[in-house]
């Protein structure tokens, strides 16, 4: 059976064969596809679906068609992609994905990506879901795909790190190259998300989470990094430029935070 090597995957590459994702299988992966079921009963259709493991031992997942981030030319995004309309599908599948996983219960022997148990009140949470894991299907968005640290979480946490990488709250020499250079976009624009989400907290919540997920990646990637990991060294500059942002988001005004309506 030919394999085709697809784009991405920074930590765990994926392959389309038979017309299938085959990706590597991690201790988390057998938990995920028991949300990724969930999500298929529920008529979810904005994931791909699970359909167990090959005789590799890697686990198999429906294909999402469409384009990716990945397969644009260039730093730069397609004006699509940076687009009001592009943001608001993204603040609305999260919104449906937290709705929707809810009512999810995980097996007793469930384990996740990050840790954390999940106990009632908590959704499962994407948690990467950002512009590279994004399929777009012209210029609808088909879904996320890449769900590997999927798990147990407030809706902040997938709310920050799609802020960070959306708005995007990354630091100028992420943004700028991206096509993101107005000052006021990112406020504007963090805003529209969490309109679009539904968003009814105090969104200075959502700072707190955003330093906290930083904080964490970047710690991951420099502890993984120092034992030799040859993937996560590669990732050093990001783990950079991600505490460069975070350092900036820090600094950002309390009213950066506050609903233009309300300020």
């Amino acid at each position: 059976m030919t394999e085709e090597r697809l784009p991405g995957g920074r930590s765990f590459g994926a392959v389309l064969a038979g017309g299938e994702v085959r990706r590597p299988a991690q201790p988390w992966t057998a938990t995920v596809h028991t949300v990724l079921r969930h999500l298929a009963d529920a008529g979810f259709d904005g994931a791909p679906r699970a359909r167990g493991f090959d005789e590799q031992g890697r686990e198999r997942l429906t294909f999402l068609p469409g384009e990716t981030l990945g397969g644009s030319a260039g730093p730069a995004w397609p004006p699509w992609l940076r687009s009001d309309d592009a943001l608001r599908q993204v603040g609305a599948w999260l919104r449906r994905l937290h709705d929707t996983t809810a009512s999810y219960r995980p097996p007793a022997d469930a384990v996740w990506f990050t840790g954390r148990p999940w106990q009632p009140g908590l959704v499962i949470a994407h948690l990467d879901a950002a512009p590279w894991n994004a399929v777009w299907s012209g210029d609808t968005l088909a879904g996320f795909v890449d769900w590997d640290t999927a798990g147990p979480s407030e809706p902040e946490g997938d709310l920050a790190f799609s802020a960070l990488t959306w708005a995007p709250l990354l630091t100028a020499s992420i943004a700028g190259p991206a096509g993101f250079t107005d000052p006021a976009g990112p406020r504007r624009r963090f805003h529209l998300l969490l309109d679009a989400y539904g968003y009814r907290g105090d969104r200075r919540a959502i700072r707190a989470a955003v330093l906290g997920r930083v904080e964490r990646n970047v710690a991951v990637i420099r502890e993984l990094a120092a034992t030799g990991e040859p993937v996560f060294q590669r990732m050093l500059p990001w783990a950079a430029d991600l505490e460069r942002s975070g350092a900036e988001v820090a600094r950002l005004p309390d009213d950066f935070w506050v609903t233009p309506a309300a300020a």
